[in-house]
């Protein structure tokens, strides 16, 4: 009967795992949770390292960068018939360097012949869009730079963009 006793016997079970993937998760949480606080600043920011940064931050007054704003005249582009008779009021600045101004003032008349072609092709439902000024935007600077050249011109101002 004994033998038959240590037969029946089962093997020991291993231990749960589940103990150190838990361990393991608050872990890589509260490292992960001290990180951010850190590099957010919540903890040590206040110190004298984040007066030090804060002081640094300070003392460098603003400078304006070394351009000029170019204005284009303004414009009044139909858009065609699916519009019913709608226009498009658009005025902008060209931001360009100091040492471009002569260049890209020549070419202005290029320049609007080529936007007043990009919003002539424009249909109502690009204008509709909530983020459509951003990509309108965008794609007259890329065609202004195809004009002027790459670095001759920095940027697009808007300053009017008016449907009735």
């Amino acid at each position: 009967m004994a033998e038959a006793a240590t037969e029946i016997e089962e093997e020991p079970k291993k231990p749960s795992k589940l103990p150190l993937i838990i361990a393991l998760v608050v872990a890589l949480a509260g490292g992960g949770g001290a990180f951010f606080a850190i590099y957010s600043g919540m903890i040590l920011g206040s110190g004298e390292a984040g007066a030090e940064a804060h002081a640094e931050e300070e003392s460098e007054p603003f400078t304006a960068p070394d351009v000029v704003y170019v204005p284009i005249d303004p414009m009044v582009i139909s858009l065609g018939k699916a519009s019913e008779g709608r226009h498009l009021r658009f005025t902008a600045n060209i931001e360009v360097p100091t040492n471009q101004e002569g260049a890209v003032t020549k070419v202005i008349p290029r320049i609007v012949d080529v936007l007043n072609g990009y919003m002539r092709a424009l249909r109502m439902e690009d204008l509709e869009d909530p983020a459509a000024l951003v990509r309108i935007r965008a794609q007259m600077l890329r065609r202004i730079q195809v004009v002027t050249g790459p670095d001759a011109v920095s940027d697009l101002l808007i300053v009017e963009f008016v449907l009735n």
